[in-house]
């Protein structure tokens, strides 16, 4: 990798699995079940000024990331909800971009967020452990990328919380 895709990417680019096995999941939930620790430790000593500061040139700055990772599980919650009460439901995309730039994600504090993530994660595990192998295959369509199913969608989002938790660390080592 090059400096530049080391910090647009510093643990690699999401790649689909397949196949997904129930240790893949098991391991997934896990990655999701600690996210908001590892978030709270990664910001635990930084300053105002450091979290003012953008992981890379252009990018957000590491609050606006922290609220970022909030907003982005809490829609991923509600898709994983939505699949499962519904068939294969059109989901709403949002503009992360924008969403960063709001006063909130801006300027908020970022335990706000930590502290809504460790409980959106308490919830999203407990869900998650209870599915069957049926509903894993469960889908959303994703109007810009098409059906996902909710076994690939994990696994999109325990690397999503990793991804960012090394953004925030490479960018204050």
């Amino acid at each position: 990798m090059n400096p530049t895709s080391d910090l647009l990417s510093p643990i690699g680019r999401f790649e689909w699995p397949t196949p997904i096995t129930p240790d893949n999941r098991r391991e997934w939930i896990n990655a999701l079940a600690a996210l908001p620790g590892q978030l709270r430790t990664a910001v635990a000593s930084l300053t105002p000024a450091q979290l003012a500061t953008p992981y890379r040139p252009g990018g957000w700055t590491l609050r606006q990331t922290i609220h970022h990772v909030a907003d982005s599980h809490m829609n991923s919650y509600i898709r994983f909800r939505l699949a499962l009460t519904e068939d294969a439901p059109v989901i709403k995309p949002y503009d992360e971009v924008r969403w960063a730039e709001l006063p909130d994600a801006a300027n908020a504090e970022v335990d706000i967020s930590i502290v809504l993530l460790s409980a959106l994660h308490l919830r999203w595990v407990l869900l998650l452990e209870s599915l069957t192998e049926e509903q894993w295959q469960r889908t959303f369509v994703h109007p810009d990328h098409g059906p996902r199913r909710l076994d690939e969608t994990l696994a999109l989002y325990a690397w999503h919380g990793a991804h960012h938790v090394a953004h925030i660390t490479s960018a204050t080592s």
